[in-house]
């Protein structure tokens, strides 16, 4: 499990789909969670209570956390007051709720450690949804590392149309100089300094950061995370978790998984280093978005007191 999820794919591409070229698609995997169910109805209190649990990782500074520390309550309201809560925009509605739950399911699934708290930064930069929609390191044995840049989505469908916009934003998000501009952040905020990391290490990740330095030398430490959460209408249709929702899950997301991955490499298989860098597909089904963007969005305007 995941947190509170179950696990239906966990898998590189390759291994699911035997026909498909290793050096073309052998850098992707696929992950597909599912929630539960309660009474006939799928799980709500559950999934949001795993986004509430793990939102001060993206809303907070270290330092506020570390400040806030063994006071819970606290901790939400200060994270809530942060959110910038969308309840019109299509795009936007519920967008906060996708980058929360990727910090969770890197810090439960990869143990990998925040290093920019963006929303947090983006609430108090001014910065609307700009760059990756999270940015965690994980820290091997041999005191290597590597740098996850995510990209969150929360559609209201994941056929063809919406996947080519995830292929654009993808490929935008991992420009040169838009991975220049990461590092910047991920220097110049500072909670590098305040995780439980080694200063050697510490310095030697800041050092590869810098800005003068080639991000060919940077992009095999580089891992692409792509939460797509979104409305499922096999989902929406079931009243108890089964084998056989289980593998309509999994077939589905297996075909949808191929569709994305086919359009990334037709977008960007001629980009300088692509084949050095990995990404990681992340698909989350839900009943409904705008019903479980709007329990959101009530929530934190509760929380803030609203």
């Amino acid at each position: 499990m995941v947190g509170p999820f179950e696990i239906v794919i966990d898998t590189t591409l390759i291994e699911a789909f035997v026909d498909l070229d290793r050096g073309s698609f052998g850098n992707k995997s696929i992950c597909s969670l599912a929630n539960g169910f309660e009474d006939g109805a799928w799980r709500t209190d559950t999934f949001l209570d795993f986004v509430w649990d793990n939102i001060s990782e993206t809303a907070l500074s270290a330092q506020e956390r570390s400040a806030l520390e063994g006071r819970p309550g606290s901790i939400l309201r200060q994270s809530a007051k942060n959110l910038r809560l969308t309840e019109t925009d299509d795009i936007g509605h519920g967008s906060e709720l996708a980058e929360i739950l990727l910090y969770g399911i890197m810090r439960h699934k990869h143990g990998a450690l925040p290093v920019v708290p963006k929303i947090f930064y983006k609430q108090n930069r001014n910065d609307n949804a700009k760059g990756a929609d999270s940015v965690h390191i994980t820290v091997y044995d041999d005191d290597t590392y590597a740098l996850w840049f995510g990209e969150a989505k929360f559609y209201g469908s994941i056929e063809s149309s919406a996947l080519g916009k995830v292929v654009t934003s993808v490929k935008e998000s991992v420009k040169t100089e838009k991975l220049k501009k990461e590092n910047g952040i991920i220097r110049n905020v500072g909670d590098l300094d305040h995780l439980d990391l080694s200063g050697d290490l510490v310095e030697a990740i800041k050092d590869d950061l810098l800005t003068d330095k080639s991000m060919d030398e940077l992009r095999g430490k580089i891992r692409i995370p792509i939460l797509l959460l979104h409305t499922c209408g096999i989902t929406a249709k079931t009243e108890k978790w089964s084998e056989e929702y289980v593998e309509t899950v999994r077939s589905y997301h297996l075909e949808r998984a191929r569709d994305y991955f086919e359009k990334q490499f037709e977008s960007m298989g001629d980009m300088h280093c692509y084949e050095r860098m990995e990404f990681h597909l992340i698909l989350v089904p839900v009943p409904s978005k705008d019903d479980l963007a709007d329990r959101f969005v009530q929530h934190a305007r509760t929380t803030r007191g609203e």
